[in-house]
C-alpha cells in the first residue's frame, strides 16, 4: 500500500499538512525539532567526555613508588 506512493502523492501530503496547520506552525515545529537534535547530541558529547575521563582515571598507576623500581 505504502510501497506507491510517489512524488506526486507526496506533495499532496505537504499540500494537506501545510493546510491544516499553517506555516508558522509548522516551522515553529521544525525549530523545535533541530533544538531537540542539538541538545542530543551535546548530551552524547557530554556522556562520551564523562566515559573518557572516568576510563583515564581508572587506568592511572598506583604502584607504589618503590615496587616501580623493582619492574
Amino acid at each position: 500500500m505504502l510501497n506507491n506512493i510517489g512524488l506526486p502523492g507526496l506533495l499532496l501530503i505537504a499540500v494537506v499538512v501545510l493546510v491544516l496547520f499553517g506555516r508558522g506552525k509548522i516551522s515553529s515545529l521544525m525549530g523545535e525539532v533541530g533544538k531537540g537534535i542539538t541538545a542530543f547530541k551535546k548530551g552524547v558529547k557530554e556522556g562520551s567526555e564523562e566515559i573518557e575521563q572516568d576510563a583515564s582515571e581508572l587506568a592511572k598507576d598506583v604502584t607504589p613508588e618503590t615496587d616501580k623500581d623493582k619492574v
